[in-house]
Order: structure tokens, then sequence, then C-alpha cells
């Protein structure tokens, strides 16, 4: 049985691992790491700075930090054509920060205000701001995206 999700495992084009998500064997970054399989094998440079130093991460936050990983390469996959991709996992004050750049497409951020696009992006933006973190997302036309995700610990 093949471990790794493939290109054709990419249901309507997001990412999606049919393992199991260990938070306890792998870490988030484990877990993150297996989702970008599909930008990796479309030819997407990925790196990893996890300078968070093995500090504890409640479940709660590794789940929504994943999911928010998961939607956010998805939309590099499905979007940006990027063909470098950054992946940050770092404590900060209090807190867990989570930051995901690509050198890809890029969009006009005011585009997720509209009813057609977003919608993963503003359900992340709920979820995020419910477990009381902050979301940035930067982007313009032609020059990349990065999200920041920044959750508290305590």
């Amino acid at each position: 049985m093949n471990q790794t999700p493939t290109l054709d495992e990419v249901s309507v084009n997001v990412i999606t691992d049919d393992r199991p998500v260990d938070f306890h064997a792998l870490g988030l970054a484990g877990c993150i790491d297996r989702l970008t399989t599909p930008l990796r094998r479309s030819g997407t440079s990925v790196r990893w700075e996890t300078p968070h130093h093995g500090i504890e991460i409640p479940a709660a936050c590794a789940a929504l930090l994943y999911h928010a990983a998961q939607e956010s390469l998805s939309n590099a996959y499905k979007y940006a054509h990027a063909t470098r991709l950054t992946i940050r996992l770092a404590a900060v004050y209090h807190g867990i920060r989570l930051d995901i750049m690509d050198d890809g497409a890029g969009f006009d951020t005011q585009s997720l205000s509209g009813r057609r696009h977003g919608f993963g992006v503003r359900l992340m933006s709920i979820a995020v701001h419910e477990a009381g973190g902050t979301i940035a997302i930067d982007s313009g036309p032609g020059h990349g995206t990065r999200v920041t995700i920044t959750l508290p610990l305590d």
C-alpha cells in the first residue's frame, strides 16, 4: 500500500494524507511535511525552518495549525505555481507561530471578501480567531503569498 499522498490522491486539488495524523509520533512538523509531497512531486522546492526546539504543543493547537497548513498548502498547490516554499514553525512569546511562504503567483487579498473566493481561508481565519490567535495573509499579484498564524500556548 502506498503510504504517501500522490497527485492522483489530491481530491479536488485539496491536499490530503490518508494516513492517520499522529502528532505524538511525528510531531506537528512531521505531519505537515507529509502534506508537502504533492508540491514536491510537482517540482516545488520545500524548505523547513523549525527553531521551536521541541516545545510541547497542545493537541488542539497542533490540529488547528495542521488544518491551516493543509488549507494554505492546498491553495499554493492549486493556484500559486510556486517553485519555492518555506515553512517555519517557531516558538514566540507565549505561543507558536506557523509561517508558510511561497514565491508563486500571489493574489489580491481584497478578493477574499468576495462571495465566490476564499471560503477556506475565511473558515481558517474564524477558527484561528476563536482559538485566541491571529492570522495575517500578505500577498499581491506576482509577489507570492505569506500566511502567518500565531496561537497562544497558555
